[in-house]
């Protein structure tokens, strides 16, 4: 196993790290973990150097903690530093932080939390958790010693970021999604060095974009992948892309297949920075661009198209379906739609008013897209 630096932290944390949300489970049902391989998976990984292990409150349905708790028995906790997160969107007063820090110490079976996390705070949800005292009581937990550094996850614009950071010179680490696709998303490039700089350490989540760079690639961009010389994975290009980066302190991977781990180990065993070639970069970008051109909305997601009339999640819509599309992840994105777009947002609500074409800066014709959208992404 290769072992980076974690920003002003004197521990060095494994390339991989492993991120407990895609574990196997039984019958497809995420909230059955299948507990006999998960657990071999994640304490082979262990057994080949990985140390870093992250996991939250809503995790296959708030199963992944207390399976951790139970993973980590015989010996194997006292190895990994732990991750976890508070439940930022289930907060609603101040009582609730040592609420669900004590649930998760004993769900974890563990009286310390090495890494607590606030969990996908944004621009909206991060002045309601300061306002709380959250950052008062994250000093107060971590001086009685149930919390060892915190940090923060995101998904939001780079100004939100940057904010975040600013706001409190106690943040040890953060955690961003993060790839080649993403370079310029949410807080991409720009808050990776951002934060880096300002000596917080950077764990970096979706480095496959939910597996959708190493799944079922199209034909076209796999025909880009065989130009190189050396042969990789898809996977292992993407992996690799991300450990390129010195600011990169360590890289998440759900992992759901015993495959995966081992696959992921050797990549991490070959990882380094600066270890791609301007060549290598150079294919790298070519693979974006043809992914993008497979791309069937022009969305940029402004967002003027909002807030609609009737309620449509119109720019979360067109990700799906331009999702299922770019990377063949058809079922991923229709699971999605009816897991995490509420029935009064999806696109069959919309009433044909228009109002969203005419703010459209992308000039899309979204009601035509939405009606499209919608056959495809609610189709048996």
């Amino acid at each position: 196993m290769r072992y980076r630096t974690f920003g002003k932290l004197d521990w060095r944390p494994s390339a991989l790290g492993f991120g407990a949300m895609r574990l196997p489970t039984i019958d497809g049902d995420p909230a059955r973990i299948d507990e006999p391989e998960a657990t071999r998976m994640i304490r082979h990984a262990i057994d080949c150097g990985v140390n870093y292990v992250d996991t939250a409150w809503p995790y296959h349905r708030s199963t992944s903690e207390p399976f951790l708790g139970r993973a980590l028995g015989d010996g194997y906790r006292a190895r990994v530093k732990l991750a976890t997160k508070l439940p930022c969107w289930l907060v609603k007063e101040a009582a609730d932080f040592d609420r669900f820090l004590d649930q998760q110490l004993e769900r974890l079976v563990t009286d310390r939390i090495d890494f607590y996390l606030l969990h996908a705070l944004d621009g909206e949800r991060w002045p309601m958790m300061r306002g709380l005292g959250v950052l008062d009581w994250a000093e107060r937990a971590m001086a009685d010693g149930r919390i060892g550094h915190l940090g923060f996850s995101f998904h939001d614009k780079y100004p939100a970021f940057q904010e975040i950071v600013d706001a409190y010179a106690g943040w040890s680490f953060c955690q961003i999604q993060y790839n080649y696709m993403d370079e310029q998303e949410q807080a991409g490039v720009r808050g990776l060095n951002y934060a880096a700089d300002k000596g917080l350490a950077v764990v970096v989540m979706e480095p496959l974009r939910g597996g959708m760079l190493a799944g079922d690639v199209p034909e076209p961009v796999q025909a880009l992948w065989d130009t190189a010389p050396l042969r990789r994975s898809p996977a292992d290009w993407a992996l690799q892309w991300v450990w390129n980066q010195p600011a990169v302190s360590l890289v998440l991977s759900g992992m759901t297949t015993m495959a995966q781990v081992e696959q992921n180990l050797a990549s991490a065993e070959r990882s380094a920075v600066d270890v791609l070639s301007p060549d290598d970069l150079a294919l790298i970008g070519r693979v974006r661009d043809q992914y993008r051109e497979l791309c069937p909305i022009p969305c940029t997601d402004c967002k003027y198209c909002l807030p609609c009339p009737n309620e449509v999640a119109i720019p979360r819509i067109f990700a799906l379906y331009n999702e299922a599309t770019m990377y063949n992840a058809v079922e991923r994105s229709r699971f999605a739609y009816h897991q995490w777009i509420r029935e009064e947002e999806r696109a069959n609500c919309c009433l044909q008013c228009g109002e969203c074409e005419a703010k459209c800066p992308q000039g899309i014709t979204i009601m035509d897209w939405l009606e499209k959208a919608d056959r495809y992404l609610t189709a048996v």
